[in-house]
């Protein structure tokens, strides 16, 4: 069997995948990404973040394809929850730092999106192979050093390569290799979701937001693709499991019927029912986090790594900002400028930073006062949840074993964020609560919040925007860490980047 050699090996095609390889290629690298199927293909996460499109995309360079693909312009998210039952707003522009031209997102059809990354990745130079299948990987004492793989025809290849970025989702067979893998005990649920045509929108400027809404069971999305075409889906506990033996698009019609403000806007509304958006699927959305996400020679990104909740659309953002965080890694170690070791623990460090702030982001959302008398709404009521107790889990999310120490026990974590929900999002209560010197509170909380929520973002986005190799100093994040360097693609010593 004939052996290739590569700089990079990268395991899956999706946004993960495509940039990862695609930043690494940039820096004159040889790259080869397999993926297993052929695009254009049907993905879920299809609600993205401004960070991903004004500053990951950006640093792409497919800006200019993403505004002639008329993708639905997203401002933010309306959502009915907690206990007032009037639809509010999150904006974007809520931010002290990202209002202006690059306060909003899209919505996207994945098979599309996924498509433009991965055409792109090959303009840059990156050998794409799709319908190939990675099988096994080689070794060399603890160090991976390359795969196994089948081809479209099922012959098998041979790849060797200083590094192979695992970025196959969360279905991974491939992050065993690095750790083990935690779950959460609070966020166990079930989703099942399908797509309709010709529902109704919500009033401007909120017609092409995500919509959110609570209900007995759980809650939906709802998100506008394009004027005709909506993504609907409802998160449930997985104690409905029993509601599922009916088949699962008779389940779907059931939670629709049990959420008012969902059957509304699908009074008029069709299901698809042909192509790639005519199956009603299910997926468990367990929450969960790799307890390593890097071994010699190895790197897991995006839902290899770990995953959150699809209620604040952070999937796509965690995938292409860990891909440009493993990137920076990767190519600062086959310049040889700095330890493999100090490269990927500053990689894992924000890494697992950037999926604490979601997840504090979400804890606000779940810890909102509720009126709905049900199982699902008062086992998550977050301060006497079973997360307490699950000890492992918090010290992944809040960073315990790495270099950033910020709480000492899932005790204090919680307890740090008692009444977060009701603190920045007031609205979501009605009554008293909307007195003016709460509201008032509660803006400035909500833009404290937001500003530091949105730090990593607005550093993604000068950079993209500047289009030149000045990206702005920063402090490193832990003593002895690193910093990004100019161009924003390595990894520097904060010491020698003030002395360029």
């Amino acid at each position: 069997m004939k052996t290739e050699h590569f700089d990079a090996i990268v395991i899956g095609g999706g946004p993960g995948g495509s940039t990862a390889a695609t930043f690494i290629a940039m820096q004159g690298h040889k790259v080869l990404l397999l993926e297993k199927q052929r695009l254009p293909a049907y993905k879920i996460g299809e609600s993205l973040l401004p960070v991903t499109i004004h500053g990951i995309c950006a640093m792409l360079g497919i800006s200019e394809e993403l505004k002639k693909a008329n993708f639905v312009r997203k401002n933010g998210g309306t959502f009915r929850w907690g206990r007032s039952q009037t639809p509010w707003t999150f904006a974007f522009a809520q931010s002290s730092h990202i209002q202006g031209p690059t306060s909003y997102a899209y919505q996207v059809e994945r098979s599309k999106f996924d498509l433009m990354l991965i055409e792109n990745a090959i303009s840059k130079g990156v050998d794409v192979r799709q319908n190939h299948s990675v099988l096994e990987f080689l070794h060399a004492g603890n160090r991976f050093e390359g795969v196994v793989y089948s081809d479209e025809n099922a012959n098998a290849g041979l790849a060797r390569a200083r590094y192979i970025v695992d970025a196959s989702g969360h279905q991974t067979p491939f992050a065993r290799h690095v750790g083990e893998r935690v779950y959460s005990k609070f966020f166990q649920n079930i989703a099942v979701f399908g797509y309709f045509l010709n529902a109704k929108r919500m009033p401007p400027p909120n017609e092409g937001n995500i919509f959110c809404a609570a209900f007995q069971d759980g809650w939906f999305w709802f998100i506008p693709l394009s004027e005709t075409l909506t993504s609907v889906g409802a998160v449930v506990a997985k104690e409905n499991a029993a509601k599922f033996k009916s088949g699962h698009e008779t389940a779907l019609y059931g939670f629709i019927e049990a959420c008012p403000p969902i059957k509304d806007l699908l009074a008029s509304a069709t299901k698809v029912t042909e192509g790639q958006y005519g199956e009603v699927r299910i997926r468990k959305d367990y929450s969960y986090c790799n307890t390593k996400f890097w071994a010699p020679g190895l790197v897991l990104v995006g839902d290899a790594a770990c995953f959150i909740d699809p209620v604040f659309s952070s999937g796509v953002h965690l995938a292409t900002y860990s891909a440009l965080l493993a990137a920076r890694s990767i190519n600062t170690c086959l310049k040889g400028e700095l330890s493999e070791a100090s490269c990927f623990e500053e990689f894992e460090l924000r890494y697992r930073r950037e999926f604490g702030r979601f997840y504090d982001f979400l804890i606000a959302f779940y810890d909102i006062n509720q009126d709905l008398d049900s199982y699902y709404w008062t086992a998550r009521k977050v301060i006497n949840s079973e997360e307490r107790g699950n000890e492992a889990f918090i010290q992944l999310v809040s960073g315990i074993g790495t270099s950033e120490k910020l709480y000492n026990s899932s005790e204090e974590f919680m307890n740090a964020r008692d009444g977060l929900g009701l603190t920045l999002f007031p609205e979501s209560a009605g009554g008293e609560v909307r007195m003016d010197i709460e509201n008032n509170l509660a803006n400035t909380k909500r833009r404290e919040f937001m500003d530091d929520f949105t730090k990593e973002s607005v550093k993604l986005q000068a950079q993209a925007a500047l289009k030149v190799n000045q990206r702005f100093p920063e402090k490193p994040l832990s003593e002895n860490g690193l910093i990004p360097s100019p161009d924003g693609f390595h990894w520097v010593e904060p010491a020698k980047y003030r002395r360029r």
